[in-house]
């Protein structure tokens, strides 16, 4: 024995004895597939819209976090950040990102990669505003992913914000703060079944821009 940890197997993942997924149970766009599964998701988990956001700096170096999806359509799928952040500087430096919705409870997962850019201030303004004061002054108070002294100098930012703003509403967002849109690429639909035998269909952006579907070994 080396004294390392071994972590046992599991038979699967998720609820995988669930029906499967064929190709004819499959939308004929991504969104509307993804739309399926997230209602069902909506209805069944404590935090639909968590997601795991993997970014890289400009020499290729990865790094991933748990952020809240909040819009999604044929476009994209929208996270708001700071954009002086580890993910908003990243994004911004190398434009690529991967998603990744693990809804294991379900015995199923989507991933996403694709493009990574800004959406439009008017955008950023009209989320901004329907947040809640406390976290709205928060996006001004914390200087998101910087080295800071102690738990104090937050608390003693945001009361110097709050008294900034004071008597406005809303607060405007702060202008190194926004949204983010992923344009994905490949959108894969993974769906747990016994055996490891998982189903797995990609939706991939062909050199003409329409959807390809294909099916994936496990």
């Amino acid at each position: 024995m080396t004294g390392d940890t071994v972590v046992p197997g599991v038979g699967s993942a998720g609820n995988a004895e669930q029906k499967g997924l064929s190709r004819a149970d499959l939308a004929a766009d991504w969104c509307t597939q993804f739309d399926r599964w997230f209602r069902d998701v909506v209805a069944a988990l404590p935090e639909p819209t968590a997601m795991v956001v993997g970014t890289a700096d400009a020499a290729g170096r990865p790094s991933g976090r748990t952020v809240l999806l909040k819009r999604y359509d044929p476009e994209g799928f929208v996270f708001f950040t700071n954009h002086t952040s580890r993910k908003g500087a990243e994004a911004l430096a190398n434009p690529y990102a991967s998603l990744v919705f693990p809804w294991f409870a379900l015995g199923r997962q989507v991933t996403v990669t694709g493009r990574v850019g800004p959406v439009g201030r008017a955008e950023t303004e009209e989320y901004f505003a329907s947040r809640p004061r406390g976290s709205q002054l928060g996006a001004w108070a914390s200087p998101q992913s910087q080295v800071i002294p102690d738990r104090n100098y937050l608390v003693e930012r945001q009361r110097e914000v709050a008294e900034r703003f004071a008597g406005t509403d809303p607060i405007p967002p702060p202008p190194h703060w926004g949204g983010l849109r992923v344009v994905p690429d490949v959108v894969e639909f993974w769906q747990g079944r016994a055996n490891r035998l998982h189903d797995r269909f990609r939706y991939r952006r062909s050199e003409q821009g329409d959807w390809i579907v294909e099916r994936l070994a496990p």
